[in-house]
């Protein structure tokens, strides 16, 4: 069942199992990618309303919005684990294209795309998703 904080609906991952019929691994998957807007309270995710009404509204990958567009954004490609602490800021997407090829390993990195106007991770994507969204053919 949601919680409600005053007018904010948060929703569990138990919560998203069960409405929409998704396992929990991919509910989790979907949030550590950030193919989902949600929080981590703990060791709990929760969603709001509007991160799942964002989701929903979303076009097919690859298929940028107006609103992406005109965002203002900063990559930060980093490893995804301990074994690979490495981490440098890109300032385009021409520049992260060019870091994630100088690594020896692509899947061991991940491309955070942060917005710069308030420093919000907007997405998480797996280095090698990221260059076949945004590398030329």
């Amino acid at each position: 069942m949601p919680k409600q904080i005053g007018n904010l609906t948060l929703y569990s991952v138990d919560d998203l199992h069960e409405q929409l019929g998704l396992s929990k691994m991919t509910i989790r998957a979907y949030l550590r990618e950030g193919k989902i807007r949600g929080r981590k309270l703990g060791v709990k995710w929760y969603v709001t309303e509007e991160a799942l009404r964002e989701y929903f509204s979303i076009p097919p990958e690859g298929v940028p919005t107006e609103a992406k567009k005109s965002k203002n954004y900063r990559y930060v490609v980093k490893g995804i684990n301990d074994l690979v602490s490495e981490q440098e800021e890109c300032d385009t997407i021409e520049e992260a294209i060019a870091c994630i090829n100088n690594q020896a390993i692509i899947s061991l990195f991940q491309v955070a795309v942060i917005d710069r106007s308030n420093d919000e991770i907007e997405e998480l994507v797996k280095a090698r998703d990221f260059l076949e969204r945004h590398q030329p053919a």
